[in-house]
């Protein structure tokens, strides 16, 4: 790994780490949704039906039902790391001086661009960029499923 890439690692981890101190002292389980309504976000929750999610404890205990801290974060925290470093490296490549974001307008080849660095990772693990192919493939897959999860397929 290249220098660069392991200090922003890093950078990071000491960033997620102060993050996740204050989330746990406000009692909130990080839980966040961008762009989704909050009627979308009840529907990922096993057997929820939105229309009977009215009240409030109804909707607390659906968001306890995903657990995202210790159901995603802290079983892949390096790879989310490295999976961070990946954007903001494409996100200076793309779309340099602007501020890290994902233009899905950019790029709707997920599939195809996933197997692309899947193929690339057995000849070469490492992009030109520095970047593991493997952690490109990683991006990819959370991408499509990001857009199949908020019909934004193309």
């Amino acid at each position: 790994m290249n220098r660069l890439v392991e200090e922003e690692l890093n950078r990071l981890e000491a960033e997620n780490e102060k993050r996740m101190n204050v989330i746990a002292q406000n009692g909130n389980e990080g839980l966040h949704y961008d762009d989704m309504t909050e009627d979308q976000q009840w529907q990922y929750v096993e057997g929820l039906d939105v229309t009977d999610a009215e009240t409030v404890t109804d909707k607390a205990q659906a968001r306890k039902k995903i657990p995202v801290y210790s159901g995603f974060v802290k079983y892949f925290p390096n790879a989310m790391k490295e999976v961070a470093v990946c954007s903001r490296i494409a996100n200076e490549q793309h779309h340099a001086g602007k501020p890290l974001h994902w233009d899905m307008n950019k790029s709707t080849d997920e599939l195809d661009a996933l197997m692309r660095h899947l193929v690339d990772h057995t000849t070469d693990p490492i992009d030109d960029d520095g970047i593991r192919h493997i952690t490109k493939v990683a991006w990819r897959a959370m991408a499509m499923l990001e857009r199949i999860l908020t019909n934004k397929v193309r």
